[in-house]
C-alpha cells in the first residue's frame, strides 16, 4: 500500500502572538526575532529531510516560517484554503477581561456541538472545515509522497479533527505551538495515522520552549 508522509507544522511567532492577541486570517503580521528563531530550530532538525512539495498559507507568517526549505529549489506553493479561521471584528484587538470571557464562552458552545457558531464577522469550525477539506483534498492530488504544511494554530486544530476523523468538538486535544509539528502518515485507502504529537523537541534544543 503506498503511503504519503505529511508534516503539518505551526508557523512562527509574531508580535500579536507574543501580546496574547489574536490574529486570524484577517492579520497578515509577519513572525519576530523568536519566530525567526524557532524557523531556524525547525530547519536545522528537518532540513535532512527531502520534501517533495511545501504548502502554506496566504499569509506571511507561514511562507517566513519555512523560508529555508523554500531557498534550496523545493517545489512550493500558496493554499488559501489553509489560513488560520476568521475571528472577525475580534482580529488584531487587545483581549480585555470581558473579551476573554466572550473567547471562553465561544470555545464552550464548541465543544458543546454548536459547530456553526462564530464570532461576529468570523468564521464557524463547520466552515473552516469545509476550506481545509478542499485544500486538503487539492494537496493530496497533486503527487509527492514526502509534504510539508505550515499553517496556523486553530486551523490545525480543525485540519487535525479532519484527518484523523475526530470530533470536532473535541479539536482543543490536538496542543499546538509555534513551530511545533505533527507527523502524519496518509494511506492510499483514505486513512490518516498520527506518528508523532506536536514535535518541539528542536525547540526544547535551542532554548527556545
Amino acid at each position: 500500500m503506498s503511503t504519503k508522509k505529511i508534516y503539518l507544522v505551526r508557523h512562527g511567532q509574531t508580535d500579536y502572538n507574543l501580546k496574547g492577541v489574536v490574529q486570524g486570517s484577517g492579520i497578515d503580521a509577519p513572525i519576530n526575532e523568536m519566530g525567526r528563531q524557532q524557523a531556524e530550530a525547525f530547519y536545522d532538525a528537518h532540513k535532512h529531510i527531502k520534501f517533495d512539495k511545501i504548502y502554506f498559507t496566504g499569509l506571511q507568517r507561514t511562507r517566513q516560517s519555512i523560508a529555508g526549505f523554500l531557498d534550496n529549489g523545493t517545489p512550493y506553493e500558496s493554499v488559501v484554503d489553509f489560513n488560520e479561521i476568521s475571528w472577525g471584528k475580534y482580529e488584531g484587538v487587545p483581549m480585555s477581561k470581558e473579551e476573554h470571557s466572550y473567547y471562553q464562552s465561544m470555545l464552550q458552545k464548541w465543544s458543546e456541538g454548536n459547530l456553526d457558531y462564530s464570532i461576529e464577522g468570523g468564521e464557524s469550525p463547520n466552515q473552516v472545515y469545509k476550506r481545509l477539506e478542499k485544500g486538503l483534498n487539492y494537496v493530496l492530488e497533486q503527487g509527492g509522497n514526502t509534504i510539508l504544511i505550515c499553517m496556523h494554530g486553530r486551523a490545525m486544530r480543525v485540519m487535525l479533527s479532519l484527518m484523523l476523523d475526530y470530533d470536532l468538538r473535541f479539536m482543543d486535544v490536538f496542543e499546538h505551538h509555534n513551530l511545533g509539528c505533527y507527523e502524519l502518515t496518509y494511506f492510499e485507502n483514505g486513512r490518516f495515522m498520527m506518528d508523532r504529537y506536536n514535535n518541539v523537541k528542536h525547540l526544547k534544543l535551542k532554548g527556545l520552549i
